[in-house]
């Protein structure tokens, strides 16, 4: 267990030393918040049911730090790990296979959870972005997402044969969702076309149940937002230990 916290540190510092991984995980959010918070300002507006802009936006910029590090961290450095021959000198230490995987994931949660705190910090500093929401039921709708995704991204870096591939698959796939999702830019101010299709974005399903969750909703209204996401999470845990490559 010591060793398993220890690589667990190990794993965070490594992450932290990526300037493009520490940007699009704890930065990226809150800038764009303030950008469009210093625009938009958080006035309560009908458009957005009473909400102002920030209000509407920081459960939305969750899904977008979720998919930043389950799309682009996690395809890219483990794909990066396994063509230095890192995975293969995990495999043969004393600690089991298990480990390297059980403290990667807990590494991506720890940073991604970190990414919100400081979205959510800027948000009601700044802001004073209001939270209508039961903090467990949103710290769960939180996890659900974030495990849905890591483990697509996973199997990104299992299939992908080189880092350079992932990083391609991985930011062709993130960005699309990322505008067509609702995540970026308000689910309100999409066309009807648009959000037609953004049904079928499991990104779409991350902000339909944060911002839910995050005005008071209960579960039972989103069951089908957490029967997409848990299907996603099975779904991408069995594909990418079917394809997961040590070397």
């Amino acid at each position: 267990m010591r060793g398993l916290w220890k690589l667990i540190l190990v794993q965070m510092k490594l992450y932290l030393r990526e300037p493009a991984a520490t940007f699009f995980t704890i930065v990226f959010a809150p800038m764009l918040l303030l950008l469009f918070g210093t625009i938009y300002g958080n006035k309560p507006n009908p458009f957005f049911g009473g909400r102002g802009m920030v209000d509407v936006s920081v459960p939305s910029y969750i899904a977008l730090i979720i998919i930043s590090v389950g799309f682009m961290g996690i395809p890219i450095v483990t794909a990066a790990n396994r063509e230095a021959g890192v995975l293969r000198r995990f495999r043969i230490t004393p600690l089991r296979p298990s480990a390297y995987i059980v403290s990667n994931i807990a590494s991506y949660y720890v940073m991604t959870a970190a990414g919100v705190v400081a979205l959510v910090v800027v948000g009601k500093a700044v802001y004073g972005m209001k939270f209508e929401g039961n903090a467990v039921s949103v710290w769960a709708g939180f996890t659900l997402g974030s495990l849905a995704f890591f483990a697509l991204g996973y199997l990104i870096a299992g299939v992908a044969p080189t880092a350079r591939v992932a990083q391609a698959v991985g930011m062709i796939a993130a960005f699309p969702m990322m505008f067509l999702s609702g995540s970026a830019i308000p689910l309100e101010v999409l066309p009807q076309s648009v959000r037609n299709i953004s049904r079928f974005i499991p990104l779409t399903h991350v902000v339909t149940l944060m911002r839910g969750l995050w005005t008071g909703a209960s579960w039972g209204k989103h069951l089908t937002e957490a029967a997409v996401l848990a299907g996603v999470l099975l779904i991408g845990m069995l594909l990418s230990a079917r394809f997961f490559r040590w070397e």
